[in-house]
């Protein structure tokens, strides 16, 4: 039986009454049969802030234990590791053999099983995708405590689910992680950096749609926006041959304005801080358009052409106008930090889609008594 861990720490602004850091999935299992109040999993905490807060927390379920990487198989190209595994340790134990996972979420100790719970990425989306495109497997401890697998070696699915894609941005609501299977990639050769100023937020649209129609094979292209003016930066990572001909192409591309870098600089793929931090999704076409709809004094940077952005803002800011001007871009705004403390799940996600009446099916599926994260998910699931 896993043991209590240290003093429990609060989950957006919520107290447990106690927590544990299994070591293992059958000690996950035997947690989760035996207690009877509502569980929240956490990996390494780096997230927490980013589902609403939970309606209880009996137990603080902690994932950290469970820190084995246990199959690696450099000819497939293939790594399975468990939940709690650090991106970081995983990162360099790969590189050993040219090899990477090709996420880069920003947060210091980022485990893989909160990068899953929270649907965490970085700029390298743009190239490599999210982790819901490179979870290739999964291994999760449901409610009730029975163990399901799904991906490359199934030994059990469930229901016909998906289970990586069901869990990936499940913030603990269905099931704990408790391992993961991941398709890797080369470690690039070489990379370079094209870095282009921005006046205003139409040219960082025009730039970013020349680039989205080109025939380049850019890793990232970032956006940094901060008191009415920014920086694009157009991130290549391939052998030095390509590097070098990208590099002059997407110069002469974006106007020959900008210059070339070794890489790119150290604010690339940071999330801002402010009072009140958010996450949009938009359309990419319209960039300028969700963002002239943000508070003047707002700064952050935005993947610009996967319509994803993360933006500070004063924490007066009305979501809900927002949400209303964003919307006709399929645009979304989560909050992921704020200095007044925690928020209600409206607030925190925004009213409920189309679509709230099938995941609250899939809820009552896995986890029918709402034990798990209650409260945490879209519309207070």
């Amino acid at each position: 039986m896993a043991a209590p861990s240290a003093e429990p720490e609060a989950v957006a602004g919520v107290v447990p009454a106690e927590a544990a850091a299994p070591a293992t999935a059958a000690e996950v299992a035997e947690l989760l049969r035996s207690t009877a109040g509502t569980v929240v999993p956490v990996g390494a905490g780096t997230k927490t802030g980013w589902a609403a807060p939970p309606d209880s927390c009996d137990l603080l379920l902690r994932t950290t234990g469970l820190d084995r990487i246990t199959e690696h198989a450099p000819g497939d190209l293939v790594v399975v590791a468990e939940a709690g595994v650090r991106l970081d340790a995983l990162q360099r134990r790969l590189a050993a053999h040219g090899q990477m996972l090709a996420l880069d979420p920003p947060e210091p100790g980022a485990t893989l099983g909160g990068i899953v719970s929270a649907n965490a990425s970085g700029p390298r989306r743009l190239r490599y995708g999210t982790a819901r495109d490179l979870l290739i497997g999964v291994t999760v401890v449901l409610a009730d405590g029975t163990t399901a697998r799904a991906g490359g070696k199934v030994v059990k699915n469930v229901a016909g689910y998906d289970l990586g894609k069901l869990y990936t941005g499940a913030h603990g609501g269905l099931g704990v992680v408790v391992s993961t299977t991941w398709r890797l990639h080369p470690l690039p050769p070489e990379r370079g950096a094209v870095v282009v100023p921005v006046r205003d937020l139409a040219e960082a649209g025009l730039l970013a749609a020349r680039l989205a129609r080109s025939t380049l094979t850019p890793t990232a292209v970032e956006l940094r926006w901060a008191g009415g003016s920014g920086e694009l930066v157009v991130l290549f990572e391939s052998i030095a041959a390509s590097v070098e001909a990208q590099s002059r192409a997407a110069l002469d591309l974006l106007g020959g304005t900008g210059t070339r870098a070794a890489g790119p600089p150290d604010w690339f793929g940071a999330r801002p801080d402010g009072p009140l931090v958010l996450r949009l999704a938009y359309e990419p076409a319209a960039l300028p358009r969700v963002w002239a709809a943000l508070p003047a004094d707002a700064h952050g940077t935005a993947s610009a052409c996967t319509g994803v952005a993360y933006v500070a803002v004063p924490a007066a800011t009305d979501l809900a106008a927002l949400r209303t001007a964003i919307a006709p871009w399929d645009g979304s705004a989560v909050v992921l930090a704020a200095d007044g403390g925690p928020r209600t799940a409206r607030d925190h996600w925004g009213p409920p889609g189309d679509s709230f009446a099938l995941m609250t099916r899939v809820k009552d599926r896995f986890d029918p008594t709402r034990r798990l994260s209650p409260g945490r998910l879209l519309g207070g699931l």
